[in-house]
């Protein structure tokens, strides 16, 4: 009785005693929510052009991060670094298309998703052979990103609100909102959608697969850069990045695999539902909860709504 007690009832009276402590844990879940969000949108992209999970998308935000710090620390200044960068992330779209995915066209779902896998070990290596293994500081004031942090008064205490989370959650809620109008208000997004339904059916009607997939490509990998930076400001450049990456997943199960909407949802419950466990029920079933909790989420729905909160539900007659 004394457990379930501490369980259910401690971490709540908490929250109403220290409504300040509450709006820290919140805000911090919040920022993190909406950087899930846009990871969760380079796997949306991918699988809305070939209808494959695209397992490389973690290691494509550590390899844009790291090519960024990289270039910089051999005196490249940030502002041409970041433009170098991005060349380096069209021509491996290009490589990928050329490479991975043009002969595999029309092969079933799970070839290409094994192409995936090896893609990022391909990356990995190649980002431990020219860039290293240990991590990186992110160039933040180079790339003229705030610093420092702003102490709020509210609730009767102080919440703390960092600069670079402030312009981490402005940033990706631009991008989020951009591929939102790219994917429904223009002829890019509406042959993207095409080619999702049907590499035939697209090829019949004159669309290029080679085009949509470069440019979708290239799409995902401009957000892998996004992300890295933001990911990067907040913590290190290192390949433990990539874990944190596929924390899409989950947030891809929620929301559903090809809704934009579901993965701004699902991405803010994870981030929010994380901060709280951690905070709250940490100190009573043992700490580590943000390493877990989300997949615990995930199986749930699996369990029960496995299309998601914005998923189609697909009935298969035979």
């Amino acid at each position: 009785m004394d457990l379930l007690f501490k369980i259910f009832v401690e971490p709540f009276a908490l929250m109403v005693s220290a409504p300040d402590l509450l709006a820290q844990t919140l805000w911090e879940g919040l920022v993190g929510g909406v950087l899930y969000a846009l990871i969760a949108l380079g796997f949306v992209l991918i699988f809305k052009a070939s209808g494959v999970f695209n397992f490389a998308q973690g290691i494509m935000v550590v390899f844009a991060a790291l090519t960024l710090v990289g270039l910089h620390e051999k005196g490249v200044p940030a502002v041409l670094a970041l433009l170098l960068t991005i060349a380096v992330m069209f021509v491996l779209a290009v490589a990928v298309e050329r490479v991975v995915l043009k002969p595999l066209v029309n092969q079933p779902d799970i070839i290409l998703f094994m192409a995936t896998f090896g893609l990022t070990y391909f990356l990995v290596g190649l980002g431990e052979l020219i860039f290293g293994g240990e991590p990186k500081v992110m160039i933040t004031r180079e790339l003229f990103l705030p610093q420092g942090a702003t102490d709020l008064q509210l609730f009767g205490g102080v919440v703390r609100i960092q600069h670079i989370d402030v312009a981490a959650a402005v940033v990706a809620s631009l991008m989020i909102a951009a591929l939102a109008v790219f994917f429904s208000k223009t002829r890019i997004g509406r042959a993207l959608r095409a080619v999702a339904d049907s590499h035939k059916a697209a090829l019949s009607v004159g669309i290029s697969l080679d085009q949509i997939w470069i440019i979708v490509w290239f799409t995902a990998g401009i957000v892998a850069l996004v992300t890295g930076i933001m990911w990067g400001a907040r913590s290190d450049v290192s390949f433990a990045l990539q874990i944190i990456a596929l924390k899409a997943l989950p947030v891809l199960i929620l929301g559903g695999f090809t809704s934009i909407p579901g993965a701004i949802v699902g991405g803010l419950i994870i981030g929010v539902g994380e901060k709280i466990g951690e905070f709250y029920w940490g100190p009573l079933i043992g700490g580590g909860i943000e390493t877990w909790l989300a997949y615990v989420i995930a199986l749930l729905f699996l369990l029960y709504r496995p299309q998601g909160l914005f998923g189609e539900k697909i009935i298969e007659r035979i």
